[in-house]
């Protein structure tokens, strides 16, 4: 299975993955180069995602997206005193409507909880929504995160819950950013084995037709 992996980051929610070949497209350099060295047997690319996806989403079987998220973060509604406001970055809903439409493979695009009512209905699954062209149904169990607004020392306590030291990062993004919305590993896997599961029955589904016409 020929996986896309875009907005990679530090590839939280690739951690699980397994028995696929996967593209990983990320801007950031620094965290493309740790991504690089997280899972050196995928293939890294440092480009702009949103591009990348226009240009080649019918090379692969799965794609997932992670736009980036700071403008529709309810951290908007926090801070909204004390920083530059910005319009909520449409490429979230652009890539979805994109892939929705046009895509034959399965898709997931993610993002945080907005702080307005998303336009697109999507699952929620802790701190993040998921909009798929497939059924997620909610996990039996959910690890829960850290208090993000009561630990004191939040990357140390992320870099535990992601099993990933973040202090590893020297790049330019702020390393407590990257820790709050990396997507919980777990929650990765059980999407992906979803997926997977779908497309393993369809296709059991497709060769017993074919047999039973032969």
């Amino acid at each position: 299975m020929k996986v896309l992996n875009l907005y990679a980051c530090l590839g939280g929610n690739r951690l699980k993955w397994t028995d696929c070949e996967v593209t990983a497209v990320e801007l950031d350099p620094e965290a493309a180069r740790l991504y690089q060295e997280r899972f050196p047997n995928d293939t890294v690319i440092v480009a702009d995602a949103h591009q990348y996806l226009l240009d080649h989403y019918k090379e692969f079987d799965f794609i997932w997206s992670s736009p980036p998220c700071p403008t529709h973060s309810r951290i908007q509604l926090s801070q909204y005193t004390v920083r530059d406001m910005k319009y909520p970055d449409m490429k979230l809903y652009q890539e979805i409507l994109f892939l929705n439409a046009f895509y034959k493979g399965k898709f997931v695009v993610e993002n945080v909880i907005p702080y307005y009512e998303p336009l697109i209905a999507a699952t929620k699954i802790h701190r993040h929504l998921y909009w798929s062209n497939f059924r997620i149904t909610q996990p039996k169990t959910v690890r829960k995160n850290p208090d993000m607004s009561r630990t004191k020392d939040l990357v140390t306590a992320m870099s535990k819950f992601h099993n990933y030291d973040f202090r590893k990062y020297k790049g330019k993004q702020e390393v407590k950013k990257m820790a709050r919305n990396l997507v919980d590993y777990e929650v990765g896997e059980y999407i992906f084995n979803t997926m997977r599961g779908i497309e393993e029955a369809k296709n059991t589904t497709q060769t017993n037709i074919f047999e039973q016409g032969a």
